[in-house]
C-alpha cells in the first residue's frame, strides 16, 4: 500500500510517522513525497520523490492522477491550505482510481479557510469565537487591546496585537482584508481531532501551545479537559469534518472560544501522535479497509513536547527528486 504526501516540503516527522504505520501494519508500501521545490529536505526521508508544478498550474492535477496511477497510491495526504480545495473537488476522480484522499468535503474546506466564514459558521451553530467588530462598532470607539488578523491569512502572517488607536489605523492600512476582534487573555489550545471518513470522531488531543514561532508551536503540552474535548467533537460534527484536524481555540477554563481549524496535519501534530493518537495509522488501516475503534480520551496526560531543528549535508548532484 503506497502513500502519497504532497507538499512535503519539511514535514520529515509526517513521512516517518507514514513509513512507522506501514511497518505496524505490516505492509511493504512506499511514502512518496511531492513538493515544487527540489530543496525539500522531506525528499530525503521519503521512499520516493517528485517535483510537481504548482498547484495554481492546469497540470497539477492530471500530473497528480497520473502519479497515482503509476505507482498504485491507495491514499492521498494534502498538507497545504491551498492544494485542500483542489483536492476536495476532485475526491470522486481520485476515488475512481482506487485513492482515498484525506480531505473534507468543498464547503467545509471553503468555510476552514475563510476566517469571516468560520466565524459566521460557527455564531450559526452556537459555537463561541472572539467578538468580531464592524467598521460601524470600531467608528463608535470601542476598547482596546484588540486583535487583527487578514482573513485569507496562515499561521501568524498579518496577526498583530493592537493596543490603541494609532495601532489600529496603521495595521488597518497594512493588512489586506482585516478582521478585527476581541483580545483573548487565556491560554491557547491546539485541539488535534481525527475523524473516519465518514465522519465518526476518533481521537481528540487538546495541547497547550507554550511557545509559538511563526504559527507553529515548538513548545507544547498535551491537556486531558473534558470541556476541550467535547467542544471540538461538538464543532467537528457540525462542520463535518474528517481525517486529521488542527482546531485552534482559546479556554480560560470555563468557555471555549474557536479561532480556525486547519483541515490537515499542523506543525506540531506528533505531540498526538506520541501521546498516543497514531493517526496516521488510523489512516493506513481505513485505506486497507479496517475498522478504527474510538480511542477518545485514550492519551497521555501532560506529554511535553520540545521541537528543534535539524541539519543535513549533500553534494548537490544527489538532490534526490524526480519529474513526474
Amino acid at each position: 500500500m503506497n502513500i502519497l504526501i504532497t507538499s512535503a516540503s519539511r514535514k520529515v516527522s509526517l513521512v516517518k510517522a507514514f513509513q512507522r504505520a506501514l511497518a505496524k501494519e505490516g505492509s511493504k508500501g512506499k511514502v512518496i513525497t511531492t513538493d515544487i521545490n527540489p530543496l525539500s529536505v522531506a525528499f530525503h526521508y521519503s521512499d520516493l520523490s517528485y517535483l510537481v508544478p504548482k498547484d495554481s498550474n492546469s497540470l497539477f492535477l492530471p500530473k497528480l492522477l497520473a502519479l497515482c496511477q503509476k505507482h498504485q497510491i491507495k491514499l492521498i495526504v494534502p498538507t497545504r491550505d491551498e492544494e485542500l480545495k483542489i483536492f476536495a473537488k476532485n475526491k470522486e476522480k481520485f476515488n475512481e482510481i482506487g485513492v482515498m484522499v484525506m480531505v473534507s468535503n468543498i464547503n467545509t474546506i471553503e468555510i476552514c479557510l475563510d476566517k469571516l466564514k468560520f466565524i459566521e459558521f460557527c455564531k450559526k451553530n452556537n459555537l463561541l469565537t472572539p467578538k468580531i467588530y464592524t467598521p460601524e462598532q470600531i467608528k463608535k470607539g470601542v476598547k482596546f487591546p484588540l486583535f487583527i488578523n487578514d482573513r485569507f491569512s496562515k499561521g501568524s502572517k498579518n496577526a498583530f496585537k493592537i493596543n490603541n488607536q494609532n495601532g489600529l489605523n496603521l495595521f488597518l492600512r497594512h493588512v489586506k482584508k482585516p478582521i478585527i476582534q476581541e483580545f483573548i487573555n487565556a491560554k491557547e489550545y491546539t485541539i488535534d481531532l481525527f475523524a473516519d471518513f465518514q465522519g465518526r470522531i476518533i481521537s481528540v488531543v487538546p495541547r497547550e501551545r507554550i511557545y509559538v514561532f511563526g504559527g507553529e508551536s515548538f513548545i507544547g503540552k498535551t491537556y486531558k479537559n473534558k470541556k476541550l474535548i467535547e467542544s471540538a467533537i461538538d464543532l467537528a460534527q457540525k462542520l463535518r469534518l474528517i481525517g486529521h484536524n488542527t482546531i485552534q481555540c482559546f479556554f480560560d477554563g470555563k468557555e471555549v472560544k474557536f479561532i480556525e481549524v486547519n483541515p490537515r496535519y499542523g506543525g506540531g501534530a506528533n505531540l498526538g501522535l506520541a501521546a498516543g493518537a497514531n493517526t496516521p495509522l488510523y489512516l493506513v488501516r481505513l485505506a486497507k479497509g479496517k475498522k478504527v475503534s474510538s480511542r477518545i480520551g485514550k492519551f497521555k496526560d501532560g506529554l511535553i513536547m520540545l521541537r528543534y531543528t535539524d541539519d543535513i549535508f549533500l553534494d548537490e548532484k544527489k538532490l534526490k527528486c524526480k519529474r513526474i
